[in-house]
Parts: structure tokens; sequence; C-alpha cells
């Protein structure tokens, strides 16, 4: 009775969360839509209050950011989701670790299991221990599963050995315990950009070039976490999911902010599909002429199915949840079902979507994820400026140039 009563208050939230992204981006029509608008508007011109006098406690130093002693990077974007920033943080975390930096990866675990309630008024009303960081990987091995550790972090993890990952949402006290415990030397801060309690080295702003910044409007009536303007708190600006051409309005409208911006421009590109739960892997051209499934729980869904239609499938079914949906293994079985009635022939989802599929799932349809990998187009020395900045003493920094070249800097592996 009560897992029910959970359930579908989770299904209504979440049908709620829907509509509310299905205003801010006019897709519903009505009178009722208008006055929802009107409020999510007010609501924003508060969160713009909120955001701004934040900014400037820290900027008067009535609120102090903390200096941990070692190279602290930061990765985020000024809008919520979507902009391609877990490839980037993978390909600059290797490229690190390959240069012989000790470096730990600190995320807040977004949507991961939280510690239970009473337990954490128990340890405040005791004066207990803080609790420590969730240690995702310690370099060695994945110690935590999705469910835990949140999707990005265990993608992360997973696909980067040698590297820590702690989850926190103190990443300043994620960093000290980092630099205790694993002697660590280089922090990369996931989503980092709004979290200004730790003191940083350098800014690594992540801007989608399909959907910059929305409707211009912040949270909650647009996706903007801060105003435009704030670009200028970038040392570098990536332009993620680029398709080579050059968008002057774009440009112009960063350099307004930002007059000394580096640009450095980056598409995801796919590279082959993996078997969700096995070890089967097939090239990218098994998708020609084929009849898929498409299931994506991510914040531009649009971009996965795009790829799968330029490589040649035939979406033949599409189910679409929000982004870092968990799924159920009920709602799994009910979307085979109907990819089955649709004669699909192979369903495909997305990385990020394959660590929340539980391992005892069993699909009557194979079921693939597509592994999608970042790769700089334009501004590549800009890129190879950055890492240097940090593998390298500054005092050498402008005679140093990295031991690789182009080609091998864009693959990740």
């Amino acid at each position: 009775m009560i897992t029910e009563f959970v359930e579908r208050l989770k299904k209504k939230l979440e049908d709620f969360e829907q509509y509310t992204v299905d205003v801010i981006y006019n897709r519903r029509q009505g009178n009722g839509v208008k006055f929802y608008g009107f409020i999510l508007t007010i609501l924003s011109y508060i969160f713009n209050f909120v955001v701004q006098f934040r900014l400037l406690l820290y900027k008067n130093r009535i609120l102090h950011n903390q200096h941990l002693g070692c190279l602290v990077v930061v990765v985020g974007n000024l809008t919520v989701g979507g902009t391609g920033k877990t490839p980037v943080v993978e390909k600059f975390a290797r490229s690190l670790h390959q240069q012989g930096r000790t470096v730990a990866i600190l995320s807040r675990g977004y949507k991961s299991k939280k510690e239970p309630l009473l337990k954490k008024w128990w340890r405040l009303i005791s004066h207990g221990e803080p609790t420590p960081p969730k240690i995702v990987s310690d370099g060695e091995k994945v110690l935590l599963d999705s469910n835990q550790a949140g999707d990005e972090p265990y993608m992360l993890a997973k696909n980067l050995p040698g590297v820590i990952v702690l989850v926190d949402k103190n990443r300043v006290k994620a960093g000290l315990f980092a630099i205790k415990n694993f002697g660590v030397d280089t922090l990369i801060l996931d989503d980092g950009f709004q979290y200004l309690s730790l003191k940083e080295n350098l800014h690594l702003l992540m801007v989608d070039k399909n959907d910059p910044f929305g409707n211009g409007n912040l949270l909650p009536r647009g996706i903007l976490r801060e105003p435009i303007k704030h670009l200028k708190r970038a040392s570098y600006v990536f332009l993620t999911k680029s398709d080579g051409n050059k968008d002057q309005e774009l440009e112009d409208l960063i350099h307004k902010h930002k007059p000394d911006a580096e640009l450095i421009e980056c598409t995801h590109r796919p590279k082959y599909l993996q078997e969700v739960n096995g070890d089967n892997r097939l090239e990218l051209s098994e998708l020609k002429g084929k009849k898929i499934g498409s299931l994506s729980g991510i914040a531009t869904p649009e971009s996965f199915e795009n790829f799968l239609s330029n490589l040649g499938a035939e979406i033949k079914y599409n189910q679409r949840y929000l982004d870092h949906h968990r799924y159920t293994n009920s709602e799994l079985k009910q979307f085979f079902e109907k990819a089955e009635e649709a004669k699909v022939e192979m369903v495909v989802t997305t990385e990020k979507d394959a660590v929340r599929i539980e391992s005892d799932f069993k699909p009557n349809i194979p079921l693939y994820y597509m592994r999608v990998e970042v790769e700089i187009i334009k501004g590549f020395d800009d890129f190879q400026e950055a890492v240097a900045r940090i593998c390298f003493p500054k005092q050498k920094m402008r005679a140093t140039r990295l031991p690789f070249d182009k080609k091998s800097l864009s693959n990740v592996s």
C-alpha cells in the first residue's frame, strides 16, 4: 500500500516536472499555461535576486571561499542539463592523469541515494562525526553503483581507471578528504560553476551550441542558473555539440561579456554500440536500415535521436523520460512489449540511461547503448594550453607544449 502510494506520488511529481519543462519551451497553449508561466516569471525574478546577492557576498568577502593548497579545475555551465559536460570532464581528467597528475573528480551526485533522514538527524543531535564523502572509485576499482553514486559519477568512475571519484554536496569537505586519503594534487569539480565555497584555478564553461541559453530567463521560467553576463567568470568557453559551422551571433554575445574569451569548439561523436549488461559490441554501421526502439531519459533527447536517424536507423518506437529518470523493471517491460508490437529489431539507449537499468533485467529484444565521445574541432591549441597550465609549473607554462598531437588527445578510449 505504502509502496504504491510512493510510486503514484513520484509519477505525479514527474508529470508536473514535465509540464513545467513544456511551459518553459512553449510546448503547451491555453490560459492556464499563461498563468503558470506568469507565476514562473515572478519566481525567476526572485531567483535572480538570490543569485546576484549570493555572488555579491563572495565578491565583498562577506562569505569566503577556501583554498585547499592544490590545483582546482571547475567544469560547469550556466544552464541546467544537456550541455555535454560529462564527456569533457572525462577527457580532461584522463589527459591530466596521463601527464602524471593525481586526479580526483568531486561531484555532488545529483539524484544519488541520500543518507536516511533519521540517521542524519541522530548524527546532528548527537554531534557525531560528519558523514565522509562517498567513494565511487578509489582509482583502482568502482565501489558504488549508479543508484548510490548518481549517473555521471558512476560513468566517470567506470571509464576512468586511475582517477578517484568522490560524491558529496560539500565539495570543500570532499576535497580535503581526497587530499588527506589519496594524496591528490588536482581536483576537478564536476558541475561546479555555481559552487563558490572552493577557490578555483581554472573555470571551464560549457555552452551547448544548439541551445546556448534557452529562452534567456533564469530558473524556473527558463533554464539559466545565473545571468548570461556571468560568462565573464570563465577561463575557457567550450562550445559543445558543434557541427563545425560558425555561429557569429553566439560568439559575439560571448565576447560581449567576456572579450578575451578563449573559445574551444567540440563535437560529440558516436563511436560504437555496446550491449547493456553484456559484452557484445557492434559497429555503428549495424544501425543502417534497422528498425529500432529509442529509449532515453536525458535533458536533450533530440540530439540522441538525431544520431540514430543520421546513422540510417528507422525509429519505429520512441519513449522519452525526464533527465535522470530511474527505470523500474515494470516500466522497461511495458516499453519492450510496445517495441515488440512495433516490430522493432533492436533497442538503443544512451550510456547515461544504461547505468540506470538494473542488471537483472532481461530484455526480449537486443538492448544496446551508444557510446559517444568528445572531439575538439576548433581551438585545439587553447585546450592544449589549458592542460599545460595544470600539468606544468607556472614559470614553465609559456615555454612548454604538451608531448602529444591533436589525434592522440581527441581519442577518448
